[in-house]
């Protein structure tokens, strides 16, 4: 789906037209992703909570500056999976994709 790798933090955004391989268009109608904020959102949800369950029982308890210190970096450091993640659970639930393996 995406030209370069998550990585490359200046294009991690950028997509295929259409896959390569089979020509499924990736972008079914105009502004298609605008759903996947709320997919990205709830990733995000769920890696606060993570967190700070994980601080709460292997931390102690820290101050909540730790608290928010490391959500903050965590997901900075995940954006790029989460917006790429965000976009192909968009494609494949809403957008009517279901990939099939070659057998």
């Amino acid at each position: 789906m995406f030209k370069y790798s998550a990585l490359n933090l200046t294009k991690f955004d950028d997509m295929y037209e259409a896959c390569p391989d089979c020509g499924q268009h990736y972008e079914p109608e105009v502004g298609f992703y605008w759903g996947a904020m709320y997919v990205s959102y709830g990733f995000s949800v769920g890696i606060v909570v993570l967190v700070g369950v994980l601080l709460y029982y292997l931390a102690h308890d820290p101050p909540v500056w730790v608290y928010v210190s490391t959500v903050a970096a965590a997901v900075l450091l995940l954006t790029p999976l989460l917006f790429r993640y965000a976009r192909a659970v968009m494609l494949y639930f809403f957008g009517g994709v279901h990939y099939k393996p070659p057998r």
